[in-house]
């Protein structure tokens, strides 16, 4: 049963695609907002060689808000190999064909979009080329997301801040319009200094969330991020978004209280990572929603949310 709120979820990786899954079975009105920082992989291929924006992140938003049948899925999916394009994804290369053709990676998602009969629509935050830069508590900086993500799991230093290149990109028209007439608009789950933050860094993005008349929510991760959240607390994952939306912004938190099995535990053990703490769960700054959403992926031993039972929550507020 569709609902009539609009609802614009701000974010990238997989966290995002995993809850527009769940989201689309309630409302038409659901916009995807998506970083463009990615640098890695056939994405960042595709970059350098074709002078576009990343297509991997914008890409599994479209498939997760598909109507398509299974196999179209699959083969959007699918990743070569071998050869000369081994490594490379096909939906990749089918928005890069598309970028060519219609003259602006925004129309080839758009076009996209329509091709796939998308529940709502996915929108880039910029059409602007950007690089991510992380500064460490020791001063020094690292460009480049890929780089960032690398560097973060083999010398584990902490991120004190995150900034693009160039600063301050503009943000794309149609990604503030959805924004700004937003009923719900959602922030996370997904990488907090690579796939959040960047989108609060665009020029406009963060003002017009802070404008907008819409009840404003973060879902909280599940697990940490080995090198980029090393042992941080759900308070200090709302306290750097703070940093670039201020306080008394987020209205809502949603955060999960699964218990993990001693498997999960030692599997994540393996990558440092631990349960994202709630140290926020008597405050009285956010209206706190706390339930069990985790539930184990068979195909790698990894923890996702529910998007289902995620969905449920989101459109009830």
């Amino acid at each position: 049963m569709y609902a009539n709120k609009r609802v614009v979820c701000i974010g990238g990786g997989t966290g995002l695609s995993t809850m527009l899954r769940g989201l689309k079975l309630y409302t038409e009105e659901l916009t995807a907002v998506v970083t463009v920082a990615d640098n890695g992989g056939g994405s960042g291929i595709l970059r350098r060689e074709m002078n576009m924006l990343p297509p991997g992140d914008i890409r599994n938003c479209i498939l997760a808000l598909a109507e398509a049948e299974p196999v179209l899925q699959d083969v959007f999916n699918y990743r070569f190999r071998e050869g000369s394009l081994e490594g490379q994804n096909l939906g990749n290369l089918f928005l890069a064909a598309l970028t060519d053709i219609c003259g602006s990676f925004e129309r080839a998602v758009e076009t996209t979009n329509e091709v796939f009969a998308v529940t709502g629509q996915v929108l880039p935050v910029t059409t602007e080329n950007i690089e991510l830069m992380a500064v460490y508590e020791d001063g020094s900086t690292i460009l480049g997301e890929h780089e960032i993500v690398y560097t973060n799991k083999i010398v584990r230093k902490k991120i004190t801040e995150v900034s693009l290149v160039p600063e301050k990109p503009n943000a794309y028209v149609k990604a503030v319009e959805a924004i700004k007439k937003a009923d719900l608009i959602v922030l996370g789950p997904g990488s907090l200094f690579t796939s959040i933050i960047p989108n609060l860094l665009v020029e406009g993005i963060s003002e017009a969330i802070v404008e907008s008349y819409a009840t404003i929510v973060y879902v909280g991760n599940i697990m940490t991020q080995p090198g980029e959240t090393d042992n941080f607390t759900l308070k200090m994952h709302v306290e750097e978004i703070e940093k670039y939306l201020g306080k008394n912004v987020i209205q809502y938190i949603i955060a999960n209280s699964t218990h993990l099995d001693e498997d999960t535990k030692i599997h994540y053990k393996d990558d440092d990572a631990i349960i994202v703490e709630n140290d926020l769960f008597d405050s009285l700054n956010y209206n706190m929603i706390v339930t069990d959403f985790a539930i184990k992926s068979s195909k790698n031993g990894y923890v996702r949310h529910n998007a289902k039972k995620l969905a449920d929550i989101i459109i009830g507020l």
